[in-house]
């Protein structure tokens, strides 16, 4: 716990009993004016059960699958963790909100928007970075038994650490390290921006109080510091001293549009291959007229393009346990959508699953609350972002193996390319 500037901050440990307890113990103990809680207003709503509607088309479009899937699974991890220990993640939130209405307190949700965040989160991994984490992920939930009886997890040096002490200074410093190397583009998105997000809330509601405070009150001359509202942050361990920090610096908080604007969209991995892949083909076509290529070397080539890249995608979607009729739309998209920067083999595979399956409302509202992986699988919402992950997965895949083979077939090199083009100037 830390308090700085009339802000007492009490950081916790999203699964930990022992925070619940404490949450409630700090809020009976200072009887602040607010609450202030490690929330927004989503993550509310979805805390009390409450899932807004959900668009299926939205979800599959650019890079959402992968997103989604991640977020869903980092869930399910925290869920299944809580589970082991006899907790839901999120309930020493719960019990601020509750223990705050109940002695008559403010509360005040601090965080910033988690769509917002998950997509700077994801813009801001590199390519490789994100596949490492989904691996990551599935190890993880592969070797979760037991984490509830022995109350550990294992550190990158194969340590364990006691779950009881998460929320200790050296453990959370050693956590976090772990993540800026793993990704200083994440930890930035997920710990530095979202300190400065919290910091500047909990500052504007302090201004706010001072500001709505009777004129008597702003005229005493007790020191400034009895003046302040006394604010109650209840945040996550690993914000407590990026926090504490800005909230005694606060010249360095970023203005809050430039935390909450979207990194402009910048050419991913397989839309640069797609581009790349198209302007091959164009000089594969003017190489052949220049160097006598035959045309059924060409048509080979294609035949062995459209085969691998669609075998590859389709077996994305069986992998998925998808339905033979999206794996046979991802069979015939993908050699297609891999041409282009602006198309993806998972949109059609996964838009055929949808209408398959047909998910409704409540599918939506209980991803969240599935009790095992089975349950998870069997969701009609999850299985329908799945099957257009692994479908790009498949499709990116055989791009890379395709573009191989038709090289191979019809014989060229770059240099051949070039040379080829050079007749044309």
């Amino acid at each position: 716990m830390a308090d700085s500037n009339n802000i007492i901050l009490v950081g916790t440990g999203h699964i930990l009993e022992k925070s619940v307890r404490e949450v409630e113990e700090v809020i009976e103990r200072e009887k602040p004016d607010i609450v202030a809680v490690e929330l927004c207003q989503s993550r509310y709503e979805a805390l009390k059960g409450n899932v807004g509607d959900f668009s299926v088309k939205d979800a599959i479009e650019g890079g959402k699958p992968f997103l989604m899937l991640t977020h869903w699974l980092l869930a399910y991890i925290q869920k299944r963790m809580g589970s082991e220990l006899g907790i839901e993640p999120g309930a020493e939130m719960m019990a601020a909100i509750k223990k705050a209405e109940a002695l008559g307190c403010e509360v005040a949700l601090v965080d910033r928007p988690i769509q917002i965040t998950m997509q700077r989160f994801w813009k801001k991994m590199k390519f490789l970075e994100k596949i490492k984490m989904l691996f990551s992920i599935i190890f993880a939930i592969a070797n979760m038994g037991g984490i509830g009886r022995k109350k550990k997890l294992i550190d990158k040096d194969n340590r364990e650490i006691d779950l009881e002490r998460i929320t200790d200074e050296d453990v959370v410093t050693e956590l976090i390290e772990e993540l800026r190397q793993f990704s200083p583009g994440a930890a930035t998105a997920l710990l530095d921006e979202r300190d400065a997000y919290i910091a500047g809330s909990l500052l504007e509601l302090q201004s706010r109080a001072q500001a709505q405070a009777p004129a008597h009150t702003l005229s005493s001359t007790t020191d400034a510091g009895d003046k302040k509202k006394k604010i109650v942050a209840v945040v996550g361990a690993g914000h407590v001293m990026g926090i504490k920090r800005l909230l005694s610096h606060p010249e360095l908080i970023p203005p809050r549009e430039e935390l909450c604007s979207l990194p402009a969209s910048r050419l991913s991995v397989k839309n640069l291959l797609g581009i790349g892949l198209s302007v091959v083909i164009i000089a594969i076509l003017l190489v052949i007229l220049f160097s006598g290529i035959p045309l059924n070397t060409l048509l080979r080539a294609l035949f062995w393009w459209f085969i691998i890249n669609g075998s590859l995608s389709a077996t994305g979607v069986v992998v998925a346990r998808g339905h033979p009729l999206s794996a046979l739309t991802a069979f015939a998209m993908a050699p297609l959508t891999s041409l282009s920067p602006f198309l993806a083999a998972g949109w059609f595979a996964g838009l055929m699953e949808a209408r398959l399956r047909s998910p409704i409302a409540e599918d939506a509202k209980s991803i969240l609350n599935v009790e095992s992986l089975r349950d998870l699988m069997s969701n009609s919402v999850f299985k329908i972002i799945l099957v257009a992950a692994c479908a790009n997965i498949g499709s990116m895949i055989g791009t890379f193996l395709g573009a191989y083979v038709v090289f191979h077939t019809v014989g060229l090199n770059i240099h051949q390319i070039w040379s080829g083009l050079k007749a044309l100037i």
